[in-house]
């Protein structure tokens, strides 16, 4: 019973998978929090922009 204790305490297969969730949940905070921050200012311009193409097309 004890080598498979052992064999499971060193099992280390799902670590790189973690390690990649825990990255992906990073990344997708900053981008929320960047879209939270920029988001208005970005869709101002945005509506600027084409406000003014579509004003100046015959």
């Amino acid at each position: 019973m004890n080598k498979i204790m052992m064999d499971l305490w060193n099992d280390e297969s799902g670590q790189g998978m973690a390690e990649y969730g825990l990255i992906l949940a990073l990344v997708a905070v900053v981008a929320i929090a960047g879209f939270r921050l920029l988001g208005s200012g970005v869709s101002k311009q945005i509506n600027a922009v084409g406000t003014e193409i579509y004003n100046t097309n015959p």
